[in-house]
């Protein structure tokens, strides 16, 4: 037999990835970043960014796979105008000194539909650990584009404190809970 132990390990870990290597592309039509946040302890102010980019690079095994983001909190939108600017302004979140929030994913794990991944999010000069419960949806070939399709569903939550944005207490939460819908398409070229 010409395969050594190293090489079958390699051939089981491809097998259990249920995307092809490579680089998968955002599809931003059906894209999300949604997040709620405690008003007066309360009630909930649900709001969504609507400008943002993510990639999904697949490797041959599961330390491999990476995923970015890039949200510009300019795009805040609340459905209220004045409290959207009010919130972007200086005396909030000071999107002239803090323009973007991003992610970068250092661990993935899980099976089937159920993962979890690790990553830094840093939001201004702040990076901090924070951890997404992710959901596969599964693949599919769209008939639209005739293209492979993955849906994935992450949720989970950050402290404002923990990023310095400590404004409004007793307005506002502490806590921030995300809610992301990312579908990705397959390289181009290669089946799911």
């Amino acid at each position: 037999m010409s395969n050594d132990t190293s090489s079958n390990t390699a051939v089981a870990s491809v097998a259990s990835l249920p995307l092809t290597p490579g680089e998968w592309e955002l599809d931003p039509h059906h894209a999300a970043v949604n997040f709620t946040i405690r008003h007066l302890g309360i009630s909930k102010v649900r709001g969504r960014f609507t400008e943002f980019t993510a990639g999904l690079y697949v490797g041959e095994t599961l330390d491999d796979v990476r995923v970015t983001a890039e949200i510009a909190l300019a795009s805040i939108d609340t459905g209220n105008a004045d409290r959207d600017a009010h919130t972007r302004s200086a005396e909030l979140l000071d999107v002239e000194k803090r323009p973007t929030m991003t992610f970068r994913s250092t661990r993935i794990s899980g099976e089937d539909e159920d993962w979890t991944m690790a990553g830094d999010l840093t939001i201004g000069e702040v990076t901090r650990p924070v951890t997404l419960a992710v959901e596969f949806g599964g693949v599919v070939d769209s008939p639209l584009d005739q293209k492979a399709h993955a849906g994935f569903e992450a949720t989970g939550e950050i402290r404002r404190g923990d990023f310095g944005l400590d404004f409004a207490p007793g307005l506002l939460g502490d806590v921030i809970k995300l809610h992301l819908d990312m579908p990705f398409i397959a390289p181009q070229g290669q089946p799911a």
